[in-house]
């Protein structure tokens, strides 16, 4: 079972009282009475010193473990809770590199967000000398901290609703990098909800914080994920020199070629399914009296990032002809990127 860690405040309200009155909080029935069960959520830790310890060292060390049974008074609910969804998450995907890929993504998502904050715990602590005895008393408003993640999931919501918009509008434009790179975004906002909608739940089990609407934004993203994993994503890299002129035109020209084929283009080569990389030189060859030709000599490798390793390499040289040298050399660069297209076609799939 996944563990949610809570991230307890820096600054808390803390009094450590030695050798006076025992604080009303020390008698049951006024505990109870002051901080009910339906209000607030309690911990109590006792402990004497240790060795090398001061009074002051061990009330502290009696406070953070107060604090710590607050945290555990919720937790086991909200790690059985993600839990649950991710192995929901792992049931909906289909296809094992789909399926490996979308489980990464949000296994990360909820590890990185593990921390759930805890904000307005209020401690204090108290020295019975005549036992010799420290107590520690940590308590927490669950009013307080609802209001706290009911603000904290609204923002966070049109944050994620923002997102998908843009994701969605990407797709429908044939944008297939960018709209997959927006639904990875949208993953840890979509967990910092669901994890709020936990803690909402577990503080207040008749809550009910918009657990159908982020269910269905899940789904969408996890099949949106799942389509956009089917297509191949390219990172293209080149150098053209025509004529000691820096050109694109072999570069955009195997893009269009491929993008027939459902490639689609990614700017960080990391991103990538392949790298290809394009190295291209035009040369002078002979001449008519109305024709000029030339040759675009090509070298190109296809590297493979899931399986690390160069699969594919080649050199090319094409002629080409016009009534001016630039005509020529574009033109003799365009065919040879349709050659390039072809050979790649089998190795990109």
């Amino acid at each position: 079972m996944k563990r949610v860690s809570f991230l307890l405040p820096a600054l808390f309200f803390a009094s450590t009282i030695f050798g006076q009155t025992p604080p009303e909080w020390m008698d049951v029935a006024t505990r109870e009475r002051n901080f009910p069960n339906s209000a607030f959520i309690t911990g109590l830790s006792t402990g004497s010193m240790r060795a090398g310890e001061t009074k002051t060292d061990a009330a502290a060390r009696l406070r953070k473990e107060a604090q710590a049974y607050v945290a555990e008074a919720i937790r086991v609910q909200v790690s059985s809770e993600t839990q649950s969804r991710d192995t929901r998450t792992k049931t909906q995907t289909t296809g094992k590199e789909a399926s490996e890929h979308i489980n990464s993504i949000f296994e990360a998502a909820v590890k990185t967000s593990a921390t759930i904050e805890l904000t307005g715990v209020k401690t204090d602590s108290y020295n019975d000398d005549s036992e010799g005895l420290i107590y520690g008393f940590a308590y927490v408003n669950k009013y307080e901290l609802m209001g706290y993640y009911n603000a904290s999931m609204t923002m966070t919501m049109q944050q994620l609703e923002s997102t998908l918009n843009t994701a969605k509008q990407l797709e429908t434009g044939g944008e297939k990098a960018k709209a997959r790179s927006q639904y990875e975004e949208a993953v840890p906002l979509l967990v910092k909800i669901e994890q709020a909608q936990d803690v909402l739940v577990a503080l207040d089990p008749n809550a009910s914080p918009q657990r159908d609407k982020t269910a269905n934004y899940r789904s969408d993203i996890i099949q949106a994920l799942a389509r956009l994993a089917q297509g191949v994503y390219v990172y293209v890299e080149s150098t053209e020199d025509m004529f000691g002129q820096k050109v694109d035109i072999v570069a955009n020209k195997v893009k269009a070629e491929l993008a027939v084929n459902g490639c689609s283009f990614v700017e960080k080569a990391e991103k990538a399914d392949f790298q290809l990389r394009i190295r291209v030189t035009t040369r002078t060859s002979d001449k008519t009296d109305n024709m000029i030709f030339c040759y675009a000599d090509v070298a190109f490798e296809l590297f493979d990032n899931h399986k690390q390793k160069e699969v594919y390499k080649d050199e090319i040289s094409l002629k080409g002809g016009s009534n001016s040298l630039d005509k020529a050399g574009r033109n003799a660069m365009s065919d040879v990127a349709v050659k390039i297209s072809e050979k790649l076609d089998q190795w990109i799939k």
